[in-house]
């Protein structure tokens, strides 16, 4: 575009503000969304506009989000949507306060002149919770993306100061001329048109962020079961192949170690079951109590996919109510209600080189790996690396050197933190310590490879920050997790973490539906005094990862194990087969969440 051509638009008021600590529902949030205008010019640099900052630099800010700019439009229209007549300059979060440049006009790849400095429009807006604090209206991040006004973020092309009533003019057209509002259909709303994936992904000023999630979405664009992939940035992984529980027999129990024993299932029938893709795990309902509540847990597969048969294997804990039950009361021949295969801890295909990673009964998930590029006759690289305390602990340890054997490039690394006099340096185990970065770091592990770790946390954040050391893509890493996941709770300061417990009153144990935590191992009657899952989990001090709290992100994304759900509101974009938003969910029956 010629600058005789240009279009021109006013910047209203420039709004900065520094981040800072808001009480907010019992917790301390540590944000930047309460901006204010200022007077006089102001320098706009590379990251951001002189005294302006972002409390959460992994949901704001950066490079590609320096400017955050809304419309003097879309607040006429949320004074008359939301009956608010006490909007002012900044109540948005936005930095820039413009008349015109419309999110239905504007484009991504746009470029603008303002004062002396130069942008480029990057993205829509990322909607979070935060924007509601300032607003003061829990459901606007639900409400920017439904009434297609979310603003939009621009870089910073050319340093240089900015005032209120600066001409905004436009100096290039982005390519593909692909709008901010429809940007963010494309990504948030039903639908996804695989022509507009491939579109927007042709736009080079299109922040690596929404490119990726474009991507994830054009992949899984022929699976209508796959929910919102650019959201959740899960691997795919089919529907469950049945719903909630059914029962399985017990076939045989095998002994692991002394502490660890494996449980074969079939079906009653004797019909084979369905298939499960290596990594993935099965949830078990126990009932110790005939009256009391049940255990749900969940234990991964250790056996060949594909088997007719599930093969779990079972560490004893020294206080632990599941291992303790199954150990000492399963029998052959007992029914158990089982949960179908789930998770997205799933071997990926290719030719790349594979490394399986483990500590104790962590083995579970890739051994199950390692069975499927056996019987596959994989000729890619496989390492097995795995620590165990000696080798009357190390669990399948004629099983894994069996496995590895079949395969035709195969390495192997064992290392004992306690060894037996009978144990074989260079034989049985190949270094004395925990596996540990330092071991790692000199036996020639490819960079290319893609890397499975399961076990404590302790040990896969070490050995994945000492893969990420070595070379190895953080994409390519890949975690499971026995217990709880790590809560996400964007800009809220960390507080003690407490055990999962029982709700404390007001509202406390409600009347309603049984609602299990599987991971925590918790479960709680449904109270009406709860708005939703996710206010239910949070008051019980199950970890939690939400952002927008108005189904919008699919952050709290989780596998709905059994039961079912409703919602209010409802969510803009649907979860994948068998998964469920808790963070705009009320349970209609007893339900079991991955929690």
């Amino acid at each position: 575009m010629n600058e005789g051509d240009a279009q021109v638009s006013i910047l209203i008021s420039v709004n900065v503000g520094k981040p800072k600590d808001v009480s907010w529902q019992g917790s301390t949030v540590y944000t930047g969304v309460w901006k204010e205008p200022v007077r006089g010019p102001r320098m706009v640099r590379r990251l951001n506009i002189d005294g302006d900052g972002q409390g959460d630099l992994g949901g704001h800010g950066g490079e590609q989000r320096a400017v955050l700019v809304y419309q003097l439009e879309s607040y006429e229209h949320w004074r008359r949507e939301l009956k608010r007549d006490d909007l002012t300059h900044g109540n948005f979060g936005e930095n820039l306060t413009v008349e015109g440049m419309s999110d239905a006009e504007v484009c991504i790849g746009d470029r603008y002149r303002i004062g002396d400095a130069t942008f480029e429009v990057t993205q829509p807006r990322v909607t979070c919770y935060r924007v509601g604090m300032r607003m003061r209206e829990p459901q606007m991040a639900a409400l920017l993306v439904a009434h297609r006004r979310p603003g939009f973020y621009m870089r910073v092309l050319t340093e240089g100061e900015v005032e209120a009533g600066d001409e905004i003019v436009k100096i290039a057209d982005g390519p593909e001329h692909m709008t901010v509002a429809d940007m963010d259909a494309l990504l948030y709303l039903p639908g996804h048109p695989r022509s507009e994936l491939v579109r927007g992904l042709r736009i080079p000023a299109l922040s690596p962020g929404w490119k990726s999630s474009l991507q994830a979405l054009l992949d899984n664009a022929d699976d209508p079961a796959a929910g919102n992939r650019g959201l959740t940035g899960a691997a795919t992984a089919p529907p469950p192949a049945w719903p909630g529980f059914r029962p399985l027999k017990v076939a045989r129990i095998e002994p692991e170690t002394s502490s660890i024993f494996s449980l074969v299932l079939t079906s009653p029938d004797g019909a084979p079951l369905p298939p499960a893709r290596p990594g993935q795990f099965i949830t078990l309902r126990l009932r110790p109590a005939p009256d009391g509540p049940p255990l749900i847990r969940t234990y991964s597969l250790s056996g060949q996919p594909g088997a007719p048969e599930y093969r779990i294997s079972v560490k004893q804990e020294p206080h632990g109510a599941a291992s303790g039950h199954l150990r000492r009361n399963v029998r052959k021949g007992h029914l158990l209600d089982v949960g179908a295969p789930r998770g997205t801890f799933i071997l990926a295909e290719g030719g790349n080189p594979v490394l399986l990673v483990s500590a104790g009964v962590g083995a579970t998930p890739v051994l199950a790996m390692l069975h499927a590029l056996a019987e596959a006759g994989s000729e890619r690289q496989v390492w097995w690396l795995h620590g165990a305390r000696d080798s009357v602990s190390q669990p399948f340890r004629q099983e894994v050197r069996a496995l590895l054997q079949r395969l035709p490039s195969a390495h192997m690394h064992i290392s004992y933190s306690s060894p037996q006099a009978e144990d074989r340096l260079g034989v049985d185990y190949a270094a004395m310590g925990r596996l540990s970065a330092e071991q790692i770091s000199g036996i020639g592990l490819p960079t290319d490879a893609d890397a499975y770790l399961c076990g404590p946390v302790a040990f896969m954040d070490s050995l994945s920050e000492a893969l990420r050391g070595l070379g190895i893509a953080p994409e390519r890493i890949h975690t499971e997790v026995f217990g709880a996941l790590s809560a996400i709770r964007p800009g809220v300061t960390a507080g003690t973490q407490r055990a999962p417990h029982l709700p404390a009153r007001p509202p406390g144990p409600g009347t309603g539906p049984m609602v299990s935590f599987a991971r925590s191992g918790l479960s709680v009657p449904w109270d009406a005094g709860y708005n939703t899952l996710l206010e239910l989990a949070e008051a019980c001090d199950v970890p939690t990862r939400w952002s927008c709290r108005t189904g919008v992100c699919h952050t709290c994304e989780t596998a709905l194990l059994s039961g079912s759900v409703d919602y209010s509101p409802e969510p803009i974009d649907v979860p994948a087969e068998g998964n469920v938003l808790p963070c705009c969910s009320q349970p209609s029956m007893d339900s079991v969440l991955d929690l």
